[in-house]
């Protein structure tokens, strides 16, 4: 590892070397003019823009012909701090260049426009010397930069080798002593210099606002923006350019009616979303079976791979819009993931705009310097993917967690207030429950209870809002939603503190308001396994042709009853059947179906919509056999993976026909809802897909407790990568059904049951 390290900065050495001598090239011929009749600069003009290049050139020239030896002759033993501790010793001579660049820089910008031949020698010398200098071409002060990023970046490269080097190796106390003096140098440098700009100031400790802010220390001074810039490589060479910038001074939020009138952004559909989270399952489950096999060639390519699917997951799946405006006339859209982060961004915004109150502009050179210098401070962004984890990192808990919202505390005035909550899966927050709007309190006591299914997750948030019943009311700032956020907070999902059956008490924190809360997790091992029919009352665990039977109906009565009241009132609710109804109302609607209560219809109409969702998705989850039974099962997961488009329809329609005649007849009879559901998708933000999705697992799931989908069982895979291939197998089962227009039928009995009016 030292030896790696020591070649990188060889190689780095090599690059900047380069720069000097493409920064000295003209000095010479430019230096024999000046004693002519006709010089291009004056003697003095040169002294300025040349100032400590030679003497920075010399430095480490000596420094890479030291070093290059050692490194072709590596040993374990060999010893190169000496060369590192003599490289800080001269760091004076950057002390002096510092000091000197703004006036090099602005010297050389007049000499350029002041004398045509200068600003051609510059256009030449700045993009003949190497192909390393051609991303310069243009900009001939861009190599007068080279030397300030090159000293911010010698405390970094001195971690990196005291990192791998050992204690008791004599390096150590030399590399540590460079990197003490590499340090003080910076941090005096971020001391003493006073820029021109006071708003170019930034304190230590101060946010620095990216695409994935992060708090740093800054070791130059840095102005306060809102900077958007663009990442790509070129040959393993990273470059940063600078798209656009909002000094925070002039960064205002946009008005409500600027929000409503926002044009609609094209988004990537669910099922390319979906495709890309099975390549991903699958591309884990590989990298698993070669760790068996000790493939580490191979493990490489796939986590390569795995990176590249991640990075474009992590690209294309936030779709909530998130608008900052200039004060100048300017305005720029983001898509982030939920409000949870949208509401995250505000907060740090606001915050450091209370400590800005200048507006300022910038040259393209120091736009450039400014991105280059924020991108070097940037530590780290939790960015989720599995690429960044470490081995035995826990994967998330798969199953329930039932999660009782108590109260809050802490709320300054009355107000209308409910909660939301979400967890993540694959890495992305998904709302997953809503509690009832509580009136006119400053104490809200909500004491609702949702089950709400886990796949990997790890965070559970909850946000509190305000309902807006008036938008009139809303402020400029909070004109992107409907309704206030109030707070936000998270708790990270341990599985050791949650395998414990009992409840879990506790409280979040947020903003001054305090959420009581309770939890209890139930793995899916247990939360999913069908258990067999012992009661021939009621309806729930019950086999579905002895309730049609009974009920001498061709859909059961509780499907129907459920299905009617969502079409009445629930077509247009956000989130229907993926927002949890209050588990209270649930099993009240259970019992009440069990009974065959006559009233069930009228405790129907008074409860939310979200409850009746949830029993509709509860009675098909305890059917003691799926809808598409144990005995396809397995057929229809190989049939959804059979690449001919015809070989799949005939395959899939014909499944589908075999089914018993109940079991076909309540599919269809939901089908046709949930098409109708989707329908209304731009309201309710329910497409196919994400029906798919809440029901597939519901309908296809096998009564054994072990997986259908076809596995090498000489290629173990993790048991939580298992249940998502079942699980994404599932959904695409159902969503191939969703998506077919109509479903043919082969004979005139098959006719005369699927067109039969007795519903």
């Amino acid at each position: 590892m030292r030896k790696w390290v020591l070649s990188g900065i060889l190689a780095s050495e090599e690059t900047y070397l380069s720069h000097l001598e493409a920064l000295l090239l003209p000095m010479k011929p430019l230096k024999a003019a000046a004693t002519t009749s006709q010089p291009v600069l004056t003697q003095q003009q040169i002294e300025t823009i040349f100032f400590k290049v030679p003497e920075l050139y010399e430095i480490h020239k000596e420094f890479y012909d030291g070093l290059f030896p050692r490194v072709q002759q590596w040993s374990h033993h060999q010893c190169v701090g000496d060369l590192f501790q003599k490289l800080a010793s001269q760091l004076g001579v950057y002390r002096a260049f510092v000091d000197n660049y703004e006036v090099a820089v602005e010297t050389a910008e007049k000499c350029c426009q002041a004398n045509a031949q200068f600003a051609e020698i510059s256009e030449v010398f700045s993009s003949s010397k190497s192909q390393a200098n051609r991303t310069s071409r243009g900009k001939p002060n861009s190599l007068l930069y080279k030397p300030v990023d090159r000293v911010t970046r010698s405390t970094l490269v001195l971690h990196d080798l005291l990192k791998h080097t050992p204690v008791n190796h004599p390096d150590h106390s030399l590399l540590q002593d460079a990197l003490r003096i590499s340090q003080n140098f910076l941090s005096s440098i971020n001391e003493e210099i006073t820029p021109r700009r006071q708003s170019m100031t930034v304190k230590k400790g101060e946010v620095s606002v990216s695409l994935n802010y992060c708090k740093s220390k800054p070791v130059t001074p840095l102005p306060t923006v809102f900077l958007c810039y663009y990442f790509f490589s070129v040959r393993k060479s990273q470059q940063y350019d600078c798209k656009w910038y909002i000094p925070l001074a002039d960064l205002t939020f946009h008005t409500l009616d600027e929000s409503e009138n926002a044009p609609n952004f094209p988004l990537v559909p669910d099922e390319e979303l979906d495709a890309m989270k099975i390549k991903i399952s699958q591309m884990k489950n590989e990298i698993q079976r070669e760790k068996a096999n000790k493939g580490s060639k191979v493990i490489e390519r796939l986590k390569k791979k795995l990176s590249e699917q991640e990075s474009m997951l992590l690209l294309m799946s936030p779709n909530m819009a998130f608008r900052v405006h200039n004060r100048h006339g300017k305005s720029y859209v983001f898509l982030i993931s939920s409000d949870y982060e949208r509401a995250e961004w505000r907060e740090i915004i606001r915050e450091q705009q209370k400590k800005c109150f200048k507006s300022f502009s910038l040259t393209s050179l120091e736009l450039q310097m400014l991105t280059n210098s924020c991108v070097k401070l940037q530590t780290v962004h939790n960015i989720p993917l599995t690429i960044n984890k470490e081995d035995d990192e826990s994967p998330g808990l798969y199953g329930f967690l039932n999660v009782i919202v108590h109260s809050a505390t802490g709320l300054k005035q009355t107000s209308n207030l409910y909660c939301t909550l979400e967890v993540d899966s694959f890495g992305y927050f998904v709302n997953k429950a809503k509690t009832r709007v509580y009136r006119d309190t400053t104490e809200p006591n909500w004491n609702e209870e949702f089950e709400i299914e886990l796949e990997g997750s790890q965070t559970l948030r909850i946000l509190c809002y305000e309902k807006c019943y008036n938008k009139t009311k809303l402020t400029k700032d909070d004109a992107e939603i409907t309704d206030k956020i109030m707070g936000k907070g998270q708790i990270q999902l341990e599985p050791q503190a949650l395998q414990d059956k009992d409840w879990q008490r506790t409280v979040i924190a947020m903003n001054g308001i305090e959420v009581k809360l309770s939890m209890k997790f139930t793995s899916r091992e247990f939360s999913l396994k069908r258990m067999p029919s012992r009661k021939q009352t009621g309806v729930f665990g019950v086999k579905i042709a002895i309730v049609t039977k009974r009920e001498r109906s061709k859909v059961p009565y509780i499907v129907r009853q459920c299905v009617e009241e969502i079409e009445r009132r629930g077509m247009e609710e956000v989130g229907i059947y993926r927002v949890s109804g209050v588990a209270t109302d649930i099993q009240a609607l259970k019992a009440a179906f069990d009974a065959n209560n006559k009233d069930v219809s009228i405790m129907m109409s008074e409860m939310d919509v979200n409850a009746i969702a949830g029993t509709l998705k509860l009675y098909f989850r305890e059917l003691p056999a799926p809808l598409f039974t144990d005995e396809f099962y397995p057929n229809f997961a190989e049939g959804i993976a059979l690449s001919d488009p015809v070989a799949k329809e005939s395959c899939m329609l014909n499944l589908l026909l075999s089914l018993p005649e109940p079991n076909l007849i309540t599919f269809l009879f939901l089908l046709d809802h949930l098409k109708r559901i989707a329908e209304k998708e731009h309201i309710n933000k329910m497409s196919l897909h994400n029906l798919a999705t809440v029901f597939g697992p519901t309908l296809l799931r096998p009564s054994e407790k072990d997986s259908k989908i076809p596995t090498n069982p000489t290629q173990p895979i993790t048991m939580a990568d298992s249940w998502s291939l079942e699980v994404m197998s599932q959904v695409q089962v159902l969503l191939y059904f969703l998506q077919l227009e109509t479903i043919p039928t082969p004979d005139s009995k098959r006719q005369s049951i699927l067109f039969s009016t007795e519903v």
